[in-house]
């Protein structure tokens, strides 16, 4: 008889990681039919809801439990409290899993690394699920060793960055703000010990995109498996997007640019007019994903929300809805995947999350960079710099993560990006497609996330 095998998952908060996590556990699944996962899931704050994404759960392997929602006394329930409130009752729900399978491993998301201790507790291994590239989790390991051994200080300045897992160096202003900030210096630290702890990181890239940081990673000394491109799962049918897609279905072949900033993306009043200006001027084909700005203050605890139709014409430029009426469309929340994968798309303004960076990726679509925070300036420079298949309208443009402050970015700066996107040249257009077939193949037998994918397998049945 086969041996079974049960995984804990704790996937961290937010949408793009809960959505990749789930993504991930219903490819393992499939992959050895021997394995069950239990996912425990973080309530989210109550503006958002979860049911969207575990609707697609594919396997009755998959058990979801919802964990008690938990508040500290401190004003901000910062991650990290709610994490450390959260670990009495991951343990109860660990303690009260079947004795059957037994329990291998807890898989955890990459800012939940704080919950190793509970895993250390049930004497199984702890894995990281790492949400972003190979390229970044290198520089990531790096600057944490940097600091740890020799007190290294980040500042931002002209000077550039030598890192191993990337092949070119780095201007400071494109290394992540976490990193450069000593205000978040004990954060950052913490994360990088946590990454360091893990028996095994599961990064969800792929060995033929990130080729110079897979050949450093692979090569070190913690287990790595890229396992990517773990993608968004497709939406069932168009009906409640149908007003979008009969817009596109009318467009011709290759001629629509993409704005779509993320789950929590979003401009004040002064930059929403710098990019319709641009657009217009552009004289490109559009579809702008819109979204409202979350109150003052609550930049990246809220996330932003659709606009009311009736709000647009006080928003945008005098005219604007009027005389883009043919060949644009602005809508709010965007079935990006789906977007992306039409024939009519032919360039995405994007903030460079690295669940976008893939799925536009996979498409073949090029990306004009404008990334807003986390560790978006690092993918923005990867993308133009370092693999040559998307152009810049930014590479270091930063929100501020106290009061989601952020510098304006002019209409002609963006115009520009607009323009070399739709007229990629040649080399990166070819290099892209190249890049996107290889996404596709990955996964299948002879691919090397397959093969990796193996390797991860192998190891969590070892555990049993």
């Amino acid at each position: 008889m086969n041996k079974a095998a049960r995984l804990v998952f704790i996937p961290s908060p937010g949408t793009g990681h809960l959505v990749s996590t789930i993504e991930f556990a219903n490819l393992l699944v499939e992959r050895h039919h021997h394995i069950w996962i239990t996912v425990l899931v973080i309530k989210l704050p109550p503006h958002t809801t979860t049911p969207d994404y575990t609707d697609s759960l594919n396997s009755q392997r998959i058990h979801l439990i919802n964990l008690p929602e938990v508040s500290s006394n401190s004003q901000q329930n910062t991650a990290r409290e709610i994490l450390q409130l959260q670990k009495p009752h991951v343990k109860e729900a660990v303690a009260n899993l079947p004795p059957t399978p037994p329990l291998a491993a807890f898989v955890l998301d990459m800012f939940c690394t704080t919950m190793i201790d509970v895993a250390d507790e049930f004497h199984v291994p702890s894995l990281v699920y790492f949400t972003s590239g190979l390229a970044f989790l290198g520089l990531t390991l790096h600057l944490h060793t940097l600091k740890e051994e020799e007190n290294a200080e980040f500042t931002v300045s002209d000077a550039e960055f030598v890192t191993p897992s990337f092949a070119k160096p780095i201007p400071k202003p494109n290394l992540p703000f976490i990193a450069l900030s000593k205000e978040w210096e004990p954060i950052f630290l913490a994360f990088g010990r946590g990454l360091k702890k893990a028996h095994g990181i599961i990064v969800n890239s792929f060995e033929e995109l990130e080729s110079h940081a897979a050949h450093y990673l692979l090569n070190g000394p913690q287990p790595i498996y890229p396992v990517g491109p773990i993608l968004n799962p497709k939406p069932n049918g168009h009906a409640h997007n149908a007003h979008i897609f009969d817009w596109l279905d009318h467009q011709p072949p290759s001629s629509v640019v993409f704005l779509c900033f993320g789950s929590m993306g979003s401009f004040g009043e002064d930059q929403v007019r710098e990019i319709a200006r641009a657009l217009e001027n552009s004289g490109a084909r559009f579809l702008w994903s819109l979204r409202k700005p979350p109150p003052k203050g609550s930049a990246f605890t809220v996330p932003p929300s659709d606009y009311d139709p009736s709000d647009l014409p006080s928003i945008l430029p005098a005219g604007f809805l009027d005389r883009t009426a043919g060949i644009g469309k602005v809508i709010g929340w965007a079935p990006q995947a789906q977007v992306l994968a039409h024939p009519a798309t032919v360039g995405f303004v994007s903030h460079c999350g690295w669940n976008s960076t893939l799925e536009s990726i996979h498409s073949g679509v090029p990306i004009a960079t404008w990334p807003l925070y986390a560790e978006q300036q690092t993918n923005a420079f990867l993308l133009v710099h370092e693999l040559n298949i998307a152009c810049e309208i930014s590479l270091d443009y930063k929100v501020e993560f106290k009061d989601g402050s952020a510098p304006l970015l002019s209409a002609e700066k963006i115009e520009k990006g607009i323009r070399n996107v739709v007229e990629i040249d040649d080399q990166r257009r070819k290099r892209l497609k190249e890049i996107s077939e290889k996404s596709r193949k990955t996964l299948l037998e002879g691919g090397s996330s397959h093969s990796s994918l193996g390797r991860l397998i192998h190891y969590i049945m070892d555990q049993v």
